[in-house]
């Protein structure tokens, strides 16, 4: 049976994308080993440790932008995340100056929002409606 290990995000910096994701989003710092020019960034949900992790790449080959600002420009998340409450969510991350394009929006099954990570890319957070 195959297991998700690793997703990766493409960040313009890896340093700003580290602080971003474990100051404001809560991830925590998994793996930083230097890989080249770069690191093999990594962080995960204090929930879930041993879970998936998320890799912080740099987005240096010339697809990766183009791709980020395709998906921008027609307002596609790169990724989701999952909470529990998305509304409660917003209002923490929008305290803390995240920038949202789409606020809390109930689509039925699940009740979604979109923010910019700062690094690039737009984030979906999607929970349960209620």
């Amino acid at each position: 049976m195959l297991t998700i290990n690793i997703t990766s995000i493409y960040v313009d910096d890896q340093a700003k994308a580290l602080a971003f994701y474990t100051d404001v989003l809560g991830f925590r710092k998994k793996t930083d080993v230097p890989a080249g020019g770069a690191r093999w960034l990594t962080v995960v949900s204090p929930a879930h440790p041993d879970g998936v992790e998320l890799l912080l790449e740099p987005a240096g080959h010339p697809a990766a932008k183009t791709y980020k600002e395709a998906l921008v420009a027609d307002g596609i998340p790169f990724t989701s995340f999952a909470v529990q409450d998305v509304r409660a969510e917003f209002d923490r991350l929008a305290a803390a100056g995240v920038r949202f394009v789409q606020e809390p929006t109930d689509l039925g099954p699940v009740v979604t929002a979109v923010f910019d990570d700062t690094c690039g890319n737009l984030i979906q957070i999607a929970g349960p409606p209620g």
